[in-house]
């Protein structure tokens, strides 16, 4: 009979959390993983050559003047940071392609909130094709939340809400 090996720490991946109108670049099996998508916007950039690849956390369509250190707070300050960080990563921005996940419409009123998940998302693909970066896949839209989690190495985002379930991107 043989001993089975046990479970080691280092056995799982590191995993870095992305919060709120923050971003995070890595590369190899760490994975990077962001919740409540709402209205928010996750971006996520690659080079899949390089196994580079970062997650931005996207508040608002528009900059207000005032991120107050948070890099991801409007999808033109994100996904600009977010590509930044890619290529100082070892990424190559002209190699760069992006998924998209989020863009909800939370709240059924009238206002000053009415549509942001739909501009976050349109704010998102305008900022990307400016940089001539394409968006090949994505999961946005509709009136519920989601998480993702990118793994760098296969440049996979996997995204998850209770109503859809799992979907890898």
């Amino acid at each position: 009979m043989t001993a089975e090996r046990p479970f080691l720490a280092d056995d799982v991946p590191d995993r870095v959390r992305v919060g709120v109108a923050e971003l995070a670049v890595a590369a190899g099996e760490t994975i990077l993983t962001t919740s409540g998508l709402g209205s928010c916007v996750g971006v996520a950039v690659a080079d899949p050559v390089a196994g580079v690849a970062g997650l931005a956390h996207v508040m608002l369509p528009d900059e207000t003047g005032d991120d107050r250190g948070k890099p991801a707070k409007s999808a033109e300050t994100g996904v600009e940071r977010l590509l930044a960080d890619l290529e100082a990563a070892g990424g190559d921005p002209e190699r760069a392609e992006a998924k998209l996940a989020g863009g909800s419409k939370m709240f059924d009123f009238s206002g000053v909130s009415e549509g942001v998940g739909e501009r976050n998302v349109e704010r998102t693909r305008a900022a990307l094709a400016d940089r001539d970066v394409p968006v090949v896949a994505e999961d946005v839209g509709g009136d519920y939340g989601r998480s993702v989690e990118l793994t760098p190495e296969t440049w996979t985002l996997t995204v998850t809400s209770t109503h859809e379930g799992v979907e890898e991107l």
